[in-house]
């Protein structure tokens, strides 16, 4: 009740009486745009790179596995997407292209290999995701726990893929 009767008393202010409120504002001696061009040229002044990047970092486990997992959640998103795009806009069913699929002549060895490539990415975001939940509960944080976890989900992912193509 109180804050209606505010509100409504605010909208009823002339704008006299408004310019009580505002009258002491100072306007930005520059605009964003203005600063942006002064970042950028002293970045270039002093032959700044854009930003840390991998000229900067030594690379590490924890850096590549924080790029793959966001990686394999890019690739497997797309390639589900692009699935359920392909079965909405091909001409045939399902089946159809399962038997195509099946009468194509391919070695073992390129089965295996698929199996393993459709299986790794899955395998590791899942074990990765895994970790993350851990980070989120506040485990795992110290760095030898961070490389030790990095290497356990390194390790159950090749297992887990492994398993998966062989069978």
């Amino acid at each position: 009740m109180l804050l209606t009767t505010v509100a409504r008393q605010g909208l009823c202010l002339s704008r006299s009486q408004f310019g009580v409120l505002y009258r002491h504002v100072v306007p930005m001696g520059t605009t964003a745009n203005e600063e942006m061009n002064k970042f950028w040229a002293k970045n270039t002044r002093l032959n700044r790179p854009v930003s840390p990047h991998i000229s900067i970092y030594k690379w590490s486990i924890p850096m590549m596995m924080s790029i793959s997992h966001r990686g394999t959640g890019v690739a497997l998103s797309s390639g589900i997407s692009a699935f359920a795009l392909a079965a909405l806009v091909l001409p045939e069913s399902y089946p159809y292209y399962l038997d195509l699929i099946h009468s194509m002549t391919f070695g073992p060895q390129f089965l295996a290999f698929s199996k393993f490539a459709l299986a790794f990415p899955v395998a590791y975001h899942t074990f990765n995701g895994i970790r993350h939940l851990a980070w989120d509960l506040g485990k795992g944080f110290k760095i030898p726990e961070v490389y030790r976890s990095g290497y356990i989900v390194v390790a159950l992912t090749v297992l887990t893929s492994i398993g998966l193509a062989a069978m």
